[in-house]
């Protein structure tokens, strides 16, 4: 089964808890606060191994979630930082956000990583909260929460050189015949039904990728004959190796329909360089109409060229003329990547629902949901410390102005905390 494009869900790791501890010791009773840090939780990253060609592992392992940061211990010990999870791709892996549609990566080159969700800070312990004031503090911090996301992995194929051509042209014969590659071959239309690659070598020292793309059907570009899933796979060619059925009662018909469904889908793919063939010559029945369609094309400033996959005939004269098309084919200059507008968002902004008559307050903020997450609220220090934060984004003001009273129940996150004047 090859598999590209699918969905998957990554979490990134929490950060490890901060330590409240006071440090103990013979003939220093107040030796004061040394709780330690927590360990920095794992990050996820993406990273391209071109060994892999396909998406299929992430068919049957949809969760990646890493793992947490270590909780800080006493003696200003901190906690150990977890390691990053990374996820191997292949090259042309496209990666988007599958919640607002955003593209986040497209990873190409191997070694290429791309982190998609970064660890959570570790809690701070007391030794950071002391004071000339407090000089004992039970005050720390949890471990900053991850980050989660649902992701959705897209894969285009990299290769120098695509064969199309209509369904039982004889694409898959012709990967097999050239290359390494063993695709599954029969006489009948639509036979492959995934794209394969393989590697065509042209003398001891020089050598392309080539991949067999579905056959298209007119209407492709519009998705018919599943035509949009197999027709990106030829976005990063760079040549095009046209096959046209022997067998065809108007291989010239063939030829056009082709292009235009090619031009209908993107216009640079019917600007490619392409190599016309025209398969299964070892036919004497397709050996005999071949000068005549040769001259058609020719009328056409086009060359045909006679290949038998079975036979091997005109297949070293093929790669030639492939190879020498790559030759002269410039390298697609690299766009520069420009990042996304994002509008910038307060972190520090906050939303307050309430319904009339209802006792139930409901605050929402990406900091003032953080805080919450990383305080500690069986630790008195903590919950003050939260009091004032709440109080210095001017959330308690915020409350009090829209009529909150003793007793009412204030919802942040997923904490509930009950109102005291």
């Amino acid at each position: 089964m090859f598999i590209d494009s699918v969905v998957i869900y990554i979490r990134s790791g929490k950060g490890g808890d901060g330590m409240v501890h006071m440090h103990r010791e013979k003939y220093r009773p107040h030796g004061g606060p040394d709780g330690g840090d927590g360990g920095r939780g794992g990050s996820v990253i993406f990273t391209v191994v071109p060994t892999i060609n396909t998406l299929n592992k992430f068919h049957y392992h949809e969760k990646f979630i890493a793992k947490d940061g270590k909780p800080g211990g006493a003696n200003n010990m901190s906690g150990k930082s977890a390691d990053d999870l990374m996820i191997e791709v292949p090259p042309g892996t496209l990666i988007y956000n599958e919640d607002d549609t955003a593209l986040l990566g497209d990873l190409t080159e191997p070694g290429q990583q791309l982190r998609v969700a970064r660890g959570g800070r570790g809690g701070r312990g007391n030794q950071h909260f002391a004071t000339s004031r407090n000089q004992m503090p039970y005050t720390g911090e949890k471990g900053e929460p991850g980050e989660e996301f649902n992701l959705r992995l897209e894969l285009k194929l990299i290769a120098d050189v695509g064969l199309v051509g209509l369904p039982n042209a004889g694409k898959s014969s012709l990967l097999a015949a050239l290359s390494n590659a063993r695709p599954k071959i029969a006489a009948y239309p639509f036979t492959t039904l995934e794209p394969a690659l393989g590697v065509v070598r042209v003398d001891d020292d020089n050598a392309f990728v080539l991949a067999d793309i579905p056959g298209l059907i007119e209407g492709a570009s519009e998705g018919l004959g599943l035509g949009f899933e197999f027709l990106k796979h030829l976005q990063r060619t760079r040549v095009l190796i046209h096959v046209l059925d022997g067998w065809s009662e108007n291989p010239l018909e063939d030829y056009e329909t082709i292009n235009s469904e090619l031009d209908l889908f993107d216009e640079r793919l019917a600007n490619l360089p392409q190599v016309v063939i025209f398969n299964k010559i070892d036919l004497q029945e397709v050996e005999e109409k071949f000068p005549d369609l040769k001259k058609k094309f020719a009328r056409k400033k086009i060359k045909l060229l006679p290949v038998s996959a079975v036979s091997h005939a005109g297949l070293q004269e093929l790669v030639w003329a492939v190879w020498k098309t790559l030759k002269e084919t410039p390298l697609p200059e690299k766009e520069e990547v420009l990042p996304l507008y994002k509008a910038i968002e307060d972190p520090k902004a906050f939303e307050i629902e309430h319904e009339e008559g209802d006792d139930e307050w409901y605050v929402s903020g990406k900091f003032v949901e953080r805080a919450a997450n990383m305080t500690i609220w069986e630790q008195p220090g903590s919950v003050r410390r939260f009091q004032k934060i709440m109080t210095g984004l001017g959330i308690e003001k915020a409350l009090r102005q829209a009529g909150i009273v003793e007793g009412n129940t204030v919802h942040v996150g997923e904490w509930e905390l009950t109102w005291q004047d």
